[in-house]
């Protein structure tokens, strides 16, 4: 995922540990050492996630 995400909403397409593949839509905190740190808008709680394990990234589009 690229730095430039920092402090945007996006959404991704992740694929866990076990297989599962999740749509989730997150606000960027950091980009390092292949993890990004994000809050999970859904839940509403912060999550870490592998760079490797992204598989899809677009930024969502907001409403001026």
């Amino acid at each position: 995922m690229p730095v430039k995400y920092i402090g945007r909403l996006v959404e991704i397409i992740y694929q866990d540990k076990t297989g599962q593949i999740t749509k989730r839509r997150i606000q960027v905190k950091s980009v390092r050492s292949g993890l990004v740190r994000a809050d999970d808008l859904l839940s509403g709680m912060p999550r870490t996630f592998k760079t490797d394990n992204i598989l899809a990234c677009n930024p969502i589009q907001t409403s001026a």
